[in-house]
């Protein structure tokens, strides 16, 4: 049986809209950091939704290559939303699309 972690996801939403990425990640963290060894797809997952985060705080400084490849940890873990169901997978839809859109949103292309 899966654990309800709307709490968490709802901070998470919250720092995002405030832009405070750090604490997005930081409120996921605290589900994943103490479970980080196990062979959990949900784990992988929340993983890369704090990778998500941390792509957008590395945008946010100015630091474009950290943050492509923070961002593609967050695509690794992408397909796993597909692969496992819990009670958290709606929130966990909508969560994937928010954070693409903003991402499409912040993509700092790179210069020639």
């Amino acid at each position: 049986m899966s654990r309800d972690y709307t709490e968490h996801l709802d901070l998470f939403v919250c720092c995002l809209d405030e832009e405070r990425f750090y604490d997005a990640h930081e409120a996921l963290e605290e589900i994943w950091f103490p479970r980080r060894f196990e062979d959990d797809m949900e784990m992988k997952l929340l993983k890369g939704f704090i990778n998500a985060a941390v792509s957008f705080e590395l945008t946010k400084r100015g630091r474009p290559d950290p943050a492509t490849k923070a961002w593609g940890n967050y695509e690794k873990y992408r397909p796993l939303l597909e692969a496992f169901r819990s009670s958290n997978t709606p929130y966990y839809q909508r969560l994937a699309l928010r954070v693409e859109e903003m991402r499409q949103a912040r993509r700092v292309l790179p210069t020639v």
